[in-house]
């Protein structure tokens, strides 16, 4: 089982906006949901996959993706993930939790990242300071730390970080410059079209995107 988090589009990606015209910046959110959500659908290793939201908009859009919903409890992003994983999900099986912002994952990357969970382990992002993804085998509780310096704190509560070379699974999306990133690496269909439709470049900086 797979659970994704999303904040409402109209406050999610906060240090993200800029990069595009303020009132795309939703659009933007949404597109890299979508491609995130499909990438995972589409690895033969995940079987369902949880999109935790209370934004109406991102719950039809993944229910269309084959995706189940859960309301997010209001308390903050580790107690949606653990909502999710051990509450939605429950104990008996594997466990993984993804960032939503994760446009560039290729299913086969993500598949061999799960291939090597054996223990609670966790992936790194491109910086190595933050996690895209933790997982935990069956009857373990999650136990997120995601947050400011996250990759730490995940390795000092006993999780394993895994180190494959998996750059789509890595490049999540914060900054401009991390669009930049994804966009090099090959961002997913509705990302690479919301970008074309707004005549952007690969060429950002951290003022935003030139086109």
């Amino acid at each position: 089982m797979t659970v994704i988090p999303v904040k409402r589009l109209d406050s999610a990606k906060s240090r993200l906006r800029g990069a595009v015209p303020l009132e795309r910046h939703p659009e933007l959110v949404l597109a890299m949901v979508r491609d995130t959500a499909a990438a995972v659908l589409s690895a033969t290793s995940v079987t369902d996959l949880i999109v935790v939201t209370d934004d109406p908009v991102v719950a039809e859009v993944v229910r269309e993706l084959g995706a189940e919903v859960a309301r997010d409890p209001g308390a903050g992003l580790n107690a949606a993930l653990r909502s999710g994983a051990d509450e939605v999900a429950g104990l008996s099986g594997y466990r993984a939790v993804l960032t939503g912002d994760l446009p560039a994952l290729r299913p086969g990357q993500l598949d061999a990242a799960l291939a090597d969970v054996r223990e609670r382990s966790f992936v790194p992002d491109a910086a190595g300071t933050g996690t895209v993804l933790l997982a935990v085998p069956p009857r373990q509780p999650l136990d997120p730390r995601f947050g400011p310096h996250s990759a730490a704190a995940h390795r000092a509560s006993g999780a394993t970080p895994l180190t494959g070379d998996w750059p789509g699974l890595r490049q999540d999306v914060d900054t401009a410059a991390d669009l930049a990133a994804v966009l090099g690496l090959g961002a997913g269909e509705r990302t690479r079209e919301l970008l074309s439709d707004l005549g952007l470049s690969r060429a950002c900086t951290p003022a935003g995107c030139a086109g």
